[in-house]
């Protein structure tokens, strides 16, 4: 049997969906015991280490859908991305996940806070980016740059818009546990104190909701690219 790059390609998209989902839930159960009280520091930090290293499989598979996706669609005549530039979006997603990559390597480290930094100003432009290519289709019904008609087909512009939207979530997600940096040097430099283990257990209130949301509408966004019912 002849096997087909679309059908690489979507073996590909359903390994990075599933590592997406499947990591943030490690992560978020890795990061239960983190905000653990009666837990020693070494034990806690060892559950935060678990995390960062479980943490890269999802960062790295949120992006690498992104050229996946693309050139798929690309190959179904629904992509506003299309010949030389697909290229272009697979070199650029190589190029950041090196620096995602470099920032797991250099995590705990000022080095690492900036690349991390970074990697959250390039998000700043594709959100936008995702938005626009995907909302212009579903306003006019055709693709941008390339002119032509979806012919109703609008489920891959929805999935590129509903894809910013999700890693907006992503994205205050890592805002909000910023904060446990700030409470582990305390906590090095001051031990556990009522306020200390607040700034813990208040911000994975506040990380849970969002979760439980980012968990919703990944399965979503994997069930309307399999279904493709619009």
């Amino acid at each position: 049997m002849e096997i087909y790059m679309h059908d690489v390609l979507r073996w590909a998209h359903v390994i990075f969906a599933a590592y997406w989902l499947g990591g943030e839930w490690g992560v978020y159960n890795a990061s239960t015991n983190v905000a653990n009280a009666k837990l020693a520091l070494d034990d806690r930090l060892r559950h935060m280490e678990t995390a960062y290293r479980i943490d890269i499989l999802p960062r790295s598979s949120i992006i690498w859908m992104l050229p996946v996706g693309f050139n798929m669609a690309n190959d179904l005549g629904l992509s506003p991305v299309s010949g030389v530039w697909v290229t272009v979006v697979w070199v650029a997603t190589a190029i950041w996940w090196c620096l995602i990559f470099a920032a797991f390597k250099n995590r705990g480290t000022k080095l690492g806070i900036k690349i991390t930094e970074f990697d959250d100003k390039i998000r700043y432009f594709v959100i936008p980016s995702l938005w626009i290519l995907g909302g212009y289709t579903l306003v006019t019904g055709k693709l941008l740059f390339v002119g032509d008609d979806v012919g109703g087909t609008y489920w891959f512009a929805t999935k590129l818009t509903f894809f910013g939207f999700i890693m907006i979530i992503g994205l205050l997600l890592r805002y909000i546990m910023k904060d446990w940096a700030v409470a582990f040097f305390r906590l090095r430099e001051e031990g556990s104190t009522p306020e200390i283990e607040y700034i813990f257990t208040s911000t994975l209130a506040k990380a849970r909701k969002l979760a439980y949301l980012y968990w919703v509408c990944i399965a979503s966004m994997a069930f309307l690219g399999v279904t493709k019912p619009f």
